[in-house]
């Protein structure tokens, strides 16, 4: 049994591959339709020409089979396969789902400025990535040696920067000044309004990060800035907090019921991620690597926002880097 492009499963008529089959349908982390064509011999039986419809089981996946369900599945399909029948499973995309491509996202390249946007920004408009949920901006930027942003004001958003690579100096209206790179995390909740610039500290070569805006649940709170290395948080081939709505977690804290992780994984690691609070939905970020989430295939710089769940499993495919956000899905 093998899947294409298309996220379309074949399984020829081998009795060794029902258990297997059965496997794949039994995932409450996807959504099947199976089609059926039958050999000419059972034509008469079936009452059916060329592919038939069949969707047992499958208009809901709030829970997996039960024994008996398997049991049933398996005879049927054990009988279909002696018979000759040949499968054709296509996998669905689930309407609690979106995908976002790394080659999908807006572009700009202001020669200074290399930017790319998960969701609407600046220039690039797509009213279908507006946000996802309360997560309004992931940007994923390159500065040039020795350029950066001028000051500018932002309120009421809470504003997170994660360097990449290289060193990122900030200074802002509130006598801030300070430098963060590859291993820290900054919050800055704009609240009542701050001004503040970002400027690359290297003069010789680039400086890489994400630019990630929430909006806030509270509104014209005092603006505050704050930033931590995560290097005693990272736990090697585990998921670590590295931001929460609670000053007293661990990582930064923001006004907002808001968890972002992040992970080091290596090939054939598996993690399940567990939603903190009803109404939450969880959008994976590939930072490097190839994983699979909830069944989705990733790769660098995708993105797949998934709602209406209590969990989501990850697994790597290759060695990878991740960021989990969980974020709520009502906007403020």
């Amino acid at each position: 049994m093998c899947e294409n492009e298309n996220n379309f499963y074949f399984c020829s008529p081998k009795l060794a591959l029902v258990a297997e089959l059965v496997d794949a349908l039994d995932s409450k982390s996807s959504v099947f339709d199976v089609w059926v064509r039958f050999p000419p011999k059972v034509q008469s039986l079936t009452e059916m020409w060329g592919f038939c419809f069949l969707r047992p089981f499958h208009t809901s996946k709030k829970e997996l089979f039960c024994q008996d369900q398997r049991t049933f599945l398996k005879t049927i399909l054990i009988i279909f396969i002696r018979s000759g029948a040949y499968f054709c499973i296509q996998k669905l995309v689930m309407t609690n789902t979106v995908l976002h491509k790394a080659d999908t996202r807006g572009h700009a390249n202001h020669g200074w400025l290399e930017s790319h946007h998960t969701f609407s920004f600046a220039n690039y408009h797509n009213r279908e990535r507006m946000n996802f949920g309360v997560l309004r901006v992931l940007n994923d930027d390159v500065v040039a040696g020795g350029m950066g942003f001028g000051t500018h004001p932002h309120s009421n958003m809470e504003i997170i920067s994660i360097p990449l690579e290289g060193d990122l100096q900030h200074k802002d209206s509130m006598g801030n000044v300070a430098v963060i790179s590859q291993g820290d995390v900054q919050v800055l909740s704009a609240g009542t309004g701050i001004s503040h610039s970002e400027q690359n500290k290297n003069k010789d070569r680039a400086v890489k990060f994400l630019q990630i805006w929430v909006m806030p649940n509270k509104q014209n709170v005092t603006p505050r800035y704050d930033q931590i290395s995560i290097g005693d948080l990272e736990k090697k081939n585990e998921l670590y907090q590295v931001l929460s709505p609670n000053p007293e977690d661990s990582g930064v804290w923001i006004h907002q019921d808001a968890w972002f992780f992040m992970g080091n994984l290596e090939a054939g690691v598996s993690q399940e991620y567990k939603i903190h609070k009803s109404g939450n939905g969880v959008y994976v970020f590939i930072l490097d690597g190839d994983v699979t989430v909830n069944g989705q295939a990733l790769n660098k710089r995708d993105g797949l926002g998934v709602w209406d769940v209590d969990c989501i499993q990850l697994k790597a495919d290759t060695d990878t880097k991740v960021l989990v956000m969980e974020v709520p899905m009502q906007l403020p």
